[in-house]
This record gives structure tokens, sequence and C-alpha cells, in this order.
């Protein structure tokens, strides 16, 4: 591609990528970033791209851009506020926590075992049943209702809030 040939595809077709763009991110000094981003681009790639194409190529240097534009805002935007994010959910973390030790100290001592082995520690029925020496229909019976006692302590300590 020419420079008369470059400066003619700008003429041309600068303002339809910009319309392009601005449509699909709404801001206009963004869509105006990525307009001279392809052009620049486009200028450093003539020798490699003929008039003919210079259409095409441009539109796909814009549109990836504007990609990574959106992705890059996207992912800046989730940790913008990341201090205060991460404090908050420390909190609620904490909360929850607090919570559950409340609830768990509800419980009788084999049900409070019996959840701890199945939930913390991750031990299968049969493995909880010979370290409680219980069966494992009676393991299951008290972790049912262990669950549900412990459930309902959340749910008023949690009001209580």
């Amino acid at each position: 591609m020419t420079v008369n040939e470059y400066n003619i595809c700008v003429k041309e077709h600068a303002d339809g990528i910009f319309r392009f763009v601005l449509k699909q991110i709404a801001n206009r000094a963004d869509a105006h970033d990525i307009v001279q981003n392809t052009f620049e681009k486009l200028w450093k790639h003539r020798e490699k791209v003929t008039a003919a194409k210079a259409k095409s190529y441009a539109f796909t240097i814009a549109y990836h851009d504007m990609i990574d534009l959106t992705r890059k805002k996207k992912f800046v935007g989730n940790y913008e506020n990341a201090p205060e994010r991460i404090e908050r959910d420390f909190q609620t973390q904490m909360e929850t926590k607090e919570l559950i030790e409340k609830g768990l100290a509800e419980l009788s001592d084999i049900q409070k075992s019996l959840i701890l082995l199945r939930d913390y520690e991750g031990y299968t029925y049969e493995e909880m049943a010979q370290i409680s020496e219980l069966s494992i229909s009676q393991v299951k019976v008290y972790l049912f209702r262990g669950r549900k006692k412990l459930q309902q302590a959340i749910n008023r300590l949690n009001k209580a809030i």
C-alpha cells in the first residue's frame, strides 16, 4: 500500500470505524484512541496490506483493540475497589465462622463430632461409623438431625444480628 492509498483509506474508513467502535463501547475518548491505534498499526504494516484489503484489515484491528480494551476495563473494574471488597469479604467470612461455631456449640457432642468428621474432614459414612462405634444408619440420622439443628441455630443467630 502506498502513502497515497493509506491516506485515502484513512479518509474513507476512519469515520466508519469510529462509529462502529463507539456503538460498542459508548466512550468517545476510547473510540478515538482505538481508531488512532488502528491506523497506526495499519501504517506499520502497510507493505503487507493491499489497498483492496485495507478496509477489512483496519476493521479487524479495531475490533480486536476494542475487545482488548473491554477485557482490560472489566479486569481493572473488578479490582478497582479490591481493598474494600477484600475487607468486606473477610468480615463476612468471620461472621459466618462465628455463626457456625455458635451453632455447633448448641449441638450434642455426637452430632457435633459427626458434622465435623463429615463436613470438615471428609470422612465417609462407613469410616464415621467405625470411629463413633455407631451403625451407618445411626450415623446418617444423627448427621441429618445435627445439620437441621445447626441450620436452625444459624438462622436464629443470624436474625439476632
